[in-house]
């Protein structure tokens, strides 16, 4: 904005006010001419919305404060570039910054091209790392100033290889060569740091339903595995100047405690138990893991919960989780749903979660499986674990409910478009019509990606594989979950939805719109909402199921 930057340049402050009565209307004259400047509102690239509200061009910056003391000290802002710059990590000498941005302030969509770069303190100018054939950023320098370490997605034409494993690469810090040390590990990465050292790097991985954390050295390039013994999902790390890790991790029976590993050890030990009085009030059910055959010879991996009360000899109803992404891994330790699956569990369900094809953690050509088929190929998957579920023999087969966000949404809709065998269905801020996702959403080239196509070169075969398409099948009740200000999945995804089975079929219908919330809604929506959403859920299971 160049009036405000001309403003935040001058020396020139505005005198405090002089009471409480000329603060109210000072704020209230800068509320009022902030939404004078939006309305209209004017759209020149993509996204121009996120997260639960629209862009309001202004970017974020990067400033550099000296920490000497007195009144006229004033951050002195280093970058003027119309995109978003990530937080900066500092060089070891003190001389220059390294963060990441987009190239480009015109093109959509920044995530598809963001580049490293070494920003000097006394030029202000900045030196690019990275090239076009990849979309990097997370910058994070050696101990000894060597290399840089960061993550990239690969490029393909104008966009990142969604289908792709994310890279933890090393580049020499004066310039060079790229060296990716994950390929064969065949892994993403969740979090990394170095070593003290600067012999090599610690990372937490996605692998098989886990988050382990493993050590990578830059001279072998080889991987080992770092306290592997238990099972947990690893959500962040910090190693210390000694080589010993902090990590913070949930396991199947606490979402979430401070756990350190000392160095040189195999064993970690929790720092933290601040679940500790709030798990002696809660019924915690034992997570039990499953492998079976897809009707495609793959492997696949599942787990499932057995009911509160669960009496041998008993059949129970059946609630099918669907995980996101499409591109997600659910394991027994995943943190975002262990209150809902133990909530299920403890209202009288089996819950079953399994990881389709096109889950990651289990290597790039598994996730690439799904590629220009999201549905049929993960259905057969699900569904052939339903099936074993069914073998078990503590299962109803004729009380079976499913549910799922996001993807998982996606494929809640799918399989009660192709499927009768459920009696009820939760969808939640679900994609149901390929092609006007792509005009709304904030990530349209999730469908360029994945389905190598853009809509006006094939809008058949978008329209083939949308659950829309399939609507006026689904004789399944249906009860639709979406929030007002999803921006990632907008809500003319679930009215639509709702409107094809309501006007095609007598299949019971109904809709929720949670206002002000987002994407997010289960995980960090307003408490009211959480708690609404979930109750609701469960509440059209038992009406169908018990």
């Amino acid at each position: 904005m160049p009036q405000e930057r001309i403003k935040e340049d001058s020396k020139d402050q505005d005198a405090p006010p002089v009471d409480q009565l000329e603060a109210k209307h000072r704020k209230e004259r800068i509320e009022h001419d902030e939404k004078k400047r939006l309305d209209p509102y004017v759209m020149t690239r993509i996204p121009y919305r996120e997260g639960t509200a629209f862009r309001d061009g202004r970017f974020s910056q990067v400033y550099v404060i000296t920490t000497e003391e007195g009144d006229d000290i004033k951050p002195r802002r280093l970058t003027d570039f119309d995109v978003d710059h990530s937080p900066v990590k500092w060089a070891i000498d003190g001389q220059a910054l390294y963060l990441s941005h987009a190239q480009s302030d015109v093109d959509d969509e920044p995530f598809n091209q963001m580049s490293i770069y070494r920003l000097d303190l006394e030029t202000e100018t900045e030196m690019r790392m990275t090239d076009d054939t990849e979309s990097a950023f997370a910058p994070l320098p050696s101990p000894d100033g060597q290399w840089i370490a960061y993550l990239h997605y690969p490029r393909r034409k104008y966009h990142v290889d969604t289908q792709a494993i994310l890279r933890l690469t090393i580049r020499p810090a004066d310039g060079g060569e790229a060296r990716t040390l994950n390929l064969d590990f065949d892994r993403s990465i969740d979090d990394f740091a170095w070593l003290p050292d600067s012999s090599g790097l610690i990372f937490a991985a996605p692998s098989m339903g886990d988050g382990w954390l493993f050590q990578v050295k830059l001279e072998s390039g080889e991987v080992t595995p770092l306290a592997a013994a238990g099972t947990f999902r690893t959500a962040a790390l910090s190693v210390s100047k000694t080589g010993g890790v902090a990590f913070v991790a949930s396991i199947p029976t606490n979402p979430g405690e401070l756990f350190w590993l000392a160095p040189g050890k195999d064993i970690h030990q929790a720092l933290t138990d601040f679940n500790a009085q709030w798990l002696k009030d809660v019924i915690v059910q034992q997570t039990h893991e499953m492998w079976f055959d897809s009707p495609s010879g793959k492997k696949i991996q599942g787990w499932y919960i057995l009911p509160v009360g669960y009496e041998e000899g008993k059949q129970y109803p059946l609630a099918l989780n669907i995980h996101g992404g499409p591109r997600a891994m659910w394991g027994p330790s995943e943190p975002t749903m262990f209150h809902e699956w133990q909530f299920h569990a403890a209202s009288g369900y089996v819950v079953f979660y399994c990881n389709p094809r096109g889950a990651e953690g289990y290597g790039e050509q598994f996730m690439r499986d799904l590629h220009r088929a999201w549905g049929d190929v993960a259905m057969d998957d699900i569904m052939a674990g339903v099936d074993v579920m069914l073998e078990k023999g503590f299962v109803d087969s004729d009380r079976m409910a499913i549910t799922g966000g996001s993807y998982g949404g996606y494929m809640t809709a799918w399989i009660v478009g192709h499927t009768d065998r459920f009696r009820c269905a939760v969808t939640q801020r679900g994609v149901y019509n390929l092609a006007s996702f792509y005009g709304t959403s904030d990530v349209p080239s999730l469908i360029t990606s994945d389905f190598d196509v853009e809509p006006w070169e094939d809008i058949t075969l978008l329209w083939q594989h949308s659950p829309l398409a399939y609507a006026h099948n689904i004789n399944t009740p249906l009860l639709i979950i979406h929030a007002e200000n999803d921006y990632r999945v907008p809500i003319e995804q679930a009215e639509q939805l709702f409107a094809f089975v309501r006007r095609a079929t007598d299949t019971p219908v109904e809709m929720v719109r949670y206002p002000r919330d987002g994407h997010e809604l289960s995980r960090s929506g307003e408490p009211e909402h959480r708690v609404s959403r979930l109750t609701r859920m469960v509440e059209w299971f038992d009406r169908y199921c018990k």
